[in-house]
């Protein structure tokens, strides 16, 4: 699988961007400190988070205890560009 189409797989379920924009407007968090905001279980986000971090949209880092993650923005712009171009290609086509 590449890399953009495990940032689409993990973006496909819609927990998964809760939980991506949850870590995002936070900065940093746990799965422990997300669950205590959404409306699944901790072991849930964990899961979504291994799925996220799989796809290099968060990074874990070990503080001590705990997992923290963060927002990786990186792989969001290789799916954005691929948008981009696709997007153009189709626009050349209907074009002609």
């Amino acid at each position: 699988m590449s890399d953009v189409d495990a940032v689409f797989a993990a973006l496909s379920d819609p927990t998964r961007r809760l939980v991506l924009d949850e870590v995002g407007r936070r900065g940093d968090a746990t799965a422990t400190e997300l669950a205590a905001d959404l409306p699944v279980t901790r072991q849930a986000v964990a899961k979504h988070l291994a799925v996220l971090a799989q796809a290099r949209l968060v990074d874990a880092r070990r503080a001590g205890r705990e997992t923290r993650y963060r927002v990786t923005p990186a792989p969001l712009n290789d799916a954005i560009g691929w948008m981009a171009r696709v997007g153009g290609e189709w626009d050349e086509r209907l074009a002609r």
